[in-house]
């Protein structure tokens, strides 16, 4: 009999697990299963993205060139001296996971070193359809966004939900040139006018797409990613697939239990 798998099986062979995108099929096929139990549509969609912290500390992130480094005490875990220190992504990297960048969720928060992480999500059922690791830039969710959408089969016309971050000019008609509908949350000087939001519709995409928060936050707590334990882009985009696709196949499996309910009636007599 073979020995059993141990931890050192899977490290030896993820090399050949990115290679050949093994946890891309494996998601797909947990897509596949979805649309043979007839769970998604090709419709309604909502898109967003989520700072992810990356295993890497901020005592990481030095100088590119190796100059001006900041003061520091100790061997091991030397202390660093931040006070005065002017650091930016251009100029600095971590040392750490060169491919984090220094970002924050907004005014006023800390900044971390982050990966950022998108997805699609169906409306019908909240299934995860694509997502996507990338850096964390201001321009990350928008560019994702388009490559996920994309990759979308067909080329019927779909709604997509987002938040007030996709309402921007040229996003919008980049959408539409894909023809898609952008159901986004609109700013004070808004790039949707009446044409899309008086309908029934986008009041809906915008119900709808909140529920996208349970989905990082399922992926944070349960699937461990408020920080990340891996480095760098490809290796953590192989962890979200796996992740992803494991909430998928729990949301599945509620769905199945909700739909196999039978329906019960109370009798007002």
């Amino acid at each position: 009999m073979d020995p059993a798998f141990d931890a050192s099986t899977f490290s030896k062979n993820k090399t050949r697990l990115l290679e050949h995108r093994v946890a891309r099929q494996f998601f797909g096929a947990v897509l596949a299963e979805a649309g043979r139990r007839q769970l998604l549509s090709d419709e309604h969609f909502t898109v967003d993205g989520t700072l992810l912290e990356a295993w890497a500390s901020l005592k990481s992130f030095r100088p590119k060139a190796g100059s001006g480094e900041p003061a520091t005490r100790g061997e091991k875990n030397p202390n660093v001296y931040f006070r005065g220190e002017h650091w930016v992504n251009a100029t600095h990297a971590s040392t750490t996971d060169p491919e984090a960048r220094l970002a924050r969720k907004g005014p006023g928060k800390e900044a971390k070193l982050c990966f950022a992480g998108h997805v699609l999500m169906e409306n019908r059922s909240g299934l995860v359809v694509d997502l996507s690791i990338t850096h964390a830039t201001g321009t990350a969710e928008r560019e994702a966004a388009l490559e996920m959408l994309d990759r979308l089969p067909g080329a019927h016309r779909a709604t997509v939900g987002a938040d007030k971050n996709y309402d921007t000019s040229a996003f919008v008609t980049e959408w539409r040139t894909m023809n898609i509908t952008p159901h986004v949350a609109r700013r004070v000087w808004s790039n949707l006018d009446r044409r899309t939001t008086r309908h029934p519709g986008y009041r809906l995409s915008q119900q709808v797409r909140k529920r996208v928060e349970e989905i990082f936050g399922w992926i944070k707590t349960v699937g461990g990613g408020r920080k990340l334990r891996y480095i760098g882009l490809a290796r953590n985009q192989l962890w979200a697939e796996i992740t992803v696709a494991a909430y998928n196949l729990v949301r599945m499996a509620k769905l199945a239990v909700v739909l196999s309910a039978p329906l019960r009636v109370k009798c007002a007599c």
